[in-house]
């Protein structure tokens, strides 16, 4: 039950987030890519324990590009 949980609120999260950005209201920046990888962090531990291993992955990689989108933008500013 809590897994249904959250990956509710990961999806949520997500859907939130292209739909902020696709409408203008936030550039691609700490907002979108931090809301990214918290739903990824969220929607992980939500698929773990149902062995769906495909989309563990997929939000495994979804995190890391988050990641790596948040350094490049913190070492832009250095």
């Amino acid at each position: 039950m809590i897994y249904d949980i959250l990956g509710w609120i990961g999806m949520i999260l997500v859907l939130l987030a292209y739909f902020l950005l696709s409408t203008g209201k936030i550039k691609n920046g700490y907002l979108y890519q931090s809301l990214n990888l918290c739903a990824a962090i969220i929607m992980g531990i939500a698929l773990y324990p149902k062995d769906a291993w495909f989309n563990f992955a997929l939000e495994i990689i979804w995190g890391i590009i988050a990641l790596l989108s948040i350094y490049q933008m913190i070492r832009k500013k250095k």
